[in-house]
């Protein structure tokens, strides 16, 4: 890890900076697991509850093309399946198997594990801190719920 500097980072920097650190520290925690980052959310997403391709093109922000490659490839790998919609007979849902709950439950303790030792620089008042900011900023600007707080996953 770089050491710090002292210097003032803006706010664009340091948001763009932090992106490519968590998605960085994301990915190191897929290649362990043996999945891409991608499988990565869609496992995490998945851990609350099925959802239809729609929603799901939606929540990971990926052309439904991109995202019915994705599901295919973990659908091969045993991790997801498809199941038909009770809601909708003409739609169908991606569901985990149970490969893919406890491959999604240990990619995400991993994942999480990982990403809180990221502001272990941080005091306990300034994690708090940095946690409502940005718990603000992600609220406001309606980001899908990818990544659910350990005591809202289901286990």
């Amino acid at each position: 890890m770089a050491k710090d500097t002292g210097e003032q980072l803006g706010v664009v920097a340091a948001l763009v900076r932090s992106a490519f650190l968590v998605d960085a520290v994301y990915a190191e925690a897929a290649r362990e697991h043996k999945i891409t980052p991608q499988q990565g959310q869609l496992l995490c997403v998945l851990m609350a509850q099925p959802y239809g391709m729609g929603e799901l093109s939606a929540m990971l922000r990926l052309a439904k093309s991109s995202l019915t490659e994705l599901v295919d490839r973990s659908a091969r790998r045993g991790l997801v399946r498809r199941e038909p919609d009770p809601r909708d007979g003409r739609a169908i849902r991606v569901a985990l198997t149970e490969q893919g709950a406890e491959l999604a439950d240990t990619f995400y303790t991993a994942a999480c594990r990982r990403i809180d030792e990221l502001p272990s620089v941080l005091d306990p008042a300034e994690r708090d801190t940095l946690a409502e900011l940005l718990g603000r900023l992600v609220r406001q600007n309606n980001a899908p719920a990818v990544f659910l707080e350990p005591d809202e996953t289901p286990h």
